[in-house]
């Protein structure tokens, strides 16, 4: 009942929607047992938690209208999610065996049950099951794919390599790229005399990024005792993918002889538990959180060994500010190893910013940078760009200097280091500095519209090149189109040429695209005045001026403006 009264207020419009549907899929007969209003508000806060991504407390009221599944069609899946979600995977088997004596199983059960059969060595048995799942015809393609996928993969025992090809080719077209993954770990499986050719085939692909499958092949290298060409694939991939987690670790575990085997891609377990990751990204990328858990979690489940699928569970609770639990999966993985380490310290001060605790980020990451031993080029770089972003900008100098008194001007991230320290030393009032970095930023990468950008507007501001300033940022929003920031830049540029007409358009779009930012809707309180619509213009001084996000500089400014105007 708290939850439900907690919850209530905020999203009123769609109680009636699910109430509707609760009682729409009960069956007349049975209401009175669940009509009561305590019932309902279990059943009301049990989905709101669950989709709220707090599953074990979901887990808690939908365990209160046990029976409920052989009245209610959607209760079965939610109770499901909440189990398989908060690591309750036996509890899970045995609630789906329970659906199985009542003829009342779906898709969601037949799943729970085909893995944990596949888990526990009975094939036979998780193929039952997945043929449910095939010949359900169900409307989402992707259930079709994966029970198509796992059929093939628990019977690869029982199947020569042609047979298991063959079915993989048959595979949806839709799918192409997973069937591409597939058939690598096939070969592996069967221990092909391509697996090389067909690993190197796959993470050489110019259109797909699939960097993470070097990580793989440097663990089946490993596996068949070719460290030395690990170490080849491992150095020759974080040229091309530096920041790549997997692969930083994976150089790390080698050069420090600890070789360990989280993967194995001649265990059928461990590649049908990628499929299930797989699965469960796609999802997470479309925002659909609770069934990229679901997913993500069946791998754990099948290979738990493979800490990094913890990765993509921390970031779906970031991404509907679940801030709490992924601080608690981050803390756990810094555990594993000093490239995850730094990776979870740097998530961990990402979401203390957003809890608007600034001073503990700084204070907490800069801890971790100091305990990392291997500090590579971007690892420096990430702090420092992390300083310049907090507004520490004399000690981030510091590092953008490091780097580029390290590094030769061809490398990728030498005129980012220069732009980052051209931004710092702008924000601390030292513009020849600033102004000769950004230029010689520019000059190695001309066509970065946002250093373009910030050089150009800076320019603006200070009075001086504005025709110069506008081609620029002209030629950045064609590089980079409908970008708030390059629009605003390139309104004000005309604002400052007189050409009030042409700027009131694209400073209306900067407001459309960004209507929280202050300065944004400044500009266009500005050009608004100038166009003679003097009561708009104060409208928008008086909205900025009530932001939170808004100076006192800027206030004391449009105090002054909403007296006398411009």
């Amino acid at each position: 009942m708290f939850v439900f009264k907690k919850h209530f207020k905020n999203i009123a419009p769609i109680t009636f929607v699910i109430i509707f549907i609760f009682f729409s899929t009960l069956q007349a007969k049975n209401l009175e047992k669940f009509n009561k209003a305590e019932k309902i508000a279990d059943y009301f806060s049990a989905i709101l938690l669950l989709h709220d991504s707090q599953y074990e407390e979901s887990n808690k009221f939908l365990q209160r209208l046990d029976g409920l599944e052989l009245n209610h069609i959607n209760y079965s899946s939610k109770f499901l999610y909440s189990l398989v979600n908060s690591g309750k995977f036996e509890e899970a088997f045995k609630f789906s065996k329970k659906l199985e004596r009542r003829n009342i199983d779906n898709f969601e059960s037949n799943l729970v049950l085909s893995v944990y059969y596949l888990k526990n060595g009975q094939d036979k048995q998780a193929q039952k099951y997945l043929l449910k799942i095939k010949n359900s015809n169900s409307v989402f393609i992707l259930n079709k794919f994966l029970s198509d996928s796992l059929l093939i993969w628990s019977d690869v025992d029982n199947k020569d390599f042609f047979e298991s090809q063959t079915k993989i080719n048959a595979l949806d077209k839709r799918f192409e790229n997973l069937k591409s993954i597939e058939t690598v770990f096939l070969h592996c499986f069967y221990k092909s005399k391509k697996v090389d050719n067909q690993f190197e085939k796959l993470i050489s692909n110019k259109e797909v990024n699939f960097s993470r499958y070097n990580y793989f092949y440097s663990s089946y290298l490993v596996e068949t005792g070719r460290v030395n060409k690990a170490k080849e694939v491992i150095k020759s991939s974080l040229e091309l993918f530096p920041r790549n987690l997997l692969l930083n670790q994976q150089k790390i575990d080698l050069n420090s002889k600890r070789e360990k085997i989280d993967f194995n891609c001649q265990n059928k377990l461990h590649v049908i538990a990628e499929i299930f990751y797989i699965t469960a990204n796609a999802l997470s990328s479309q925002s659909i959180f609770t069934f990229s858990n679901f997913y993500v979690n069946l791998a754990k489940y099948l290979n738990s060994d493979f800490y990094p699928f913890n990765t993509l569970i921390a970031e779906n609770f970031y991404n509907i500010d679940k801030l709490h639990q992924a601080k608690q999966v981050y803390r756990n993985l810094e555990k594993k190893g000093e490239a995850f380490m730094w990776f979870a310290a740097k998530q961990n001060a990402r979401i203390l910013i957003k809890e608007e605790n600034k001073e503990k980020a700084i204070k907490d990451l800069t801890k971790k940078f100091l305990k990392v031993k291997n500090k590579n080029i971007y690892t420096i770089y990430e702090y420092a760009d992390f300083l310049k972003s907090n507004e520490q900008f004399l000690k981030s100098i510091e590092f953008y200097t490091d780097i580029i008194n390290i590094i030769d001007k061809t490398h990728p991230i030498f005129p980012e280091a220069l732009e980052g320290r051209g931004v710092s030393y702008e924000r601390i009032g030292e513009w020849n500095k600033a102004e000769k970095d950004l230029l010689a930023s520019l000059e190695i990468k001309p066509d970065e519209p946002y250093v373009i950008n910030y050089l150009a507007y800076s320019w603006i501001e200070q009075g001086v090149n504005i025709e110069k300033s506008l081609k620029m940022l002209e030629r950045a929003n064609k590089l980079r189109s409908n970008d708030p920031y390059i629009i605003d830049s390139l309104g004000w540029a005309l604002f400052k040429l007189n050409r009030y007409k042409e700027a009131k358009d694209y400073l209306k779009l900067a407001v459309q695209l960004l209507p929280a930012d202050p300065i944004v809707s400044d500009h266009y309180g500005d050009v608004l005045w100038k166009n003679g619509e003097e009561i708009q213009a104060r409208y928008y001084w008086n909205y900025v001026l009530n932001l939170k996000e808004t100076k006192k500089e800027l206030k004391d400014i449009i105090k002054n403006k909403l007296i006398l105007g411009l």
